[in-house]
């Protein structure tokens, strides 16, 4: 490649080694449908697709493979959960970090009857869990919460949250976008009732794909956003009530879920902590080489993030060991955990020139503004001006790291 990829937050990049392949060779030798072929083909091809809806059971620790439903994206998880579940006079809370997959969605169905109010988050984007008993109202319903943010990299502490949530009946969702893949999450030690997730990420398939990992009690009452043909019981004018099936109207992206399968499979055999350890090494690199040039501000945790290990780094490009030792122990990550997005700005010079001339002159491709997330920005202070977003995947290696951090030098002297 002639440049270094530091938007992984967008979408991850280079992708799984054989997702590729997989989808085309899906696409070129099979190319059928599920659910609506009865022959040996396409029973083949819906073993592949149970498969990944079990793999993504057990890397959440879900409740059944039934209720792990796939939708194009999360933001249409997220829809499907929101405009599914409320009902004029529902009252929703929010965290003041949420990105507009959630604010968008609940400021249209406020026009329905429907209100919600937004937990206080600190200015380093963290939410303050005290302030959450005197917001739930008796007509509270759900808690929606973004795990890890997308603008500054901070990990929202779910299994706290979801015991407030299970002492007050609140189902509790969650928006992963930024975790899947990276960091471990524990559907029923956290409580939650729907998990929303995209393939496109930390979980290294393509985009186009995501889903919904849901708890029983949800399932229940849980209404379809979309209406049509399943494959199955095709006899009646109404959608089926049995999952997946529910939820899954008209035909799936095949090509996409096979492409998270093997998404899916790399990072088992590489582990959720050994990548969680590469990422947040490269983002102390990060942090430590650009906190003293002048006129850059770290927006929110502005330290260093926390590794479970002492700078453990492994280059995935080369499959060569960098001066860093290797370890590749699958040790609990700690408490307080963030993902390795770092935005910076700058009271020097004007944000996109400083994202523009990073391109142009160093090669170095990251986001600039405000990242779909408008009142995560105002809760960190940066709106309307926004940030640089730099986000580091499990491809990028310390040479990439060093050159941003020289490039940001060079552009600030």
């Amino acid at each position: 490649m002639d440049f270094i990829y530091l938007d992984n937050a967008s979408t991850s990049f280079p992708k799984s080694p054989n997702m590729a392949s997989a989808m085309a060779d899906f696409i070129t030798t099979k190319g059928i449908n599920i659910n609506r072929g009865s022959y040996s083909p396409a029973y083949d091809v819906e073993e592949t697709i149970f498969s990944t809806r079990q793999i993504l059971k057990e890397l959440f620790n879900g409740y059944d493979e039934q209720y792990v439903t796939f939708t194009p994206n999360v933001t249409m998880s997220i829809n499907t959960v929101l405009q599914g579940l409320l009902n004029t006079g529902d009252h929703v809370l929010i965290s003041g970090m949420e990105h507009n997959a959630v604010l968008r969605p609940l400021t249209y169905l406020s026009a329905r009857g429907i209100s919600f109010d937004s937990i206080p988050c600190d200015t380093n984007g963290i939410i303050q869990l005290e302030s959450i008993e005197s917001l739930i109202k008796e007509n509270t319903k759900a808690v929606v919460l973004n795990h890890g943010s997308n603008v500054c990299g901070i990990v929202q502490d779910i299994a706290a949250l979801g015991a407030i949530c299970k002492t007050h009946d609140i189902y509790f969702i969650v928006d992963c976008a930024q975790t899947a893949g990276t960091i471990p999450i524990d559907m029923k030690a956290c409580h939650i009732d729907a998990l929303c997730f995209t393939g496109h990420k930390g979980l290294l398939g393509p985009q186009g794909i995501g889903g919904l990992c849901l708890s029983p009690r949800i399932s229940e009452v849980l209404k379809p956003l979309v209406y049509g043909g399943t494959g199955s019981v095709s006899h009646l004018v109404s959608m089926p009530t049995n999952y997946p099936d529910r939820l899954e109207a008209g035909t799936l992206n095949l090509p996409g879920i096979i492409g998270l399968y093997e998404g899916l499979q790399y990072i088992n055999q590489k582990g959720i902590n050994t990548i969680h350890r590469h990422e947040i090494t490269l983002a102390n690199r990060f942090i430590d080489g650009i906190k003293h040039i002048p006129n850059l501000i770290l927006v929110g945790h502005n330290a260093t993030f926390d590794n479970p290990t002492n700078n453990t780094i492994f280059d995935n490009r080369t499959n060569h060991a960098s001066p860093e030792l290797i370890n590749t122990s699958n040790t609990v990550a700690p408490k307080n955990q963030r993902v390795a997005v770092v935005s910076i700005t700058s009271t020097g010079v004007d944000n996109a020139t400083l994202a523009y001339r990073l391109e142009s002159e160093h090669h170095i491709l990251t986001r600039v503004g405000l990242h779909c997330a408008p009142l995560a920005h105002q809760t960190l202070g940066t709106y309307p001006t926004g940030t640089i977003r730099f986000s580091f995947g499990y491809a990028n290696t310390i040479n990439d790291v060093d050159a941003a951090i020289n490039g940001l030098q060079q552009l600030m002297i």
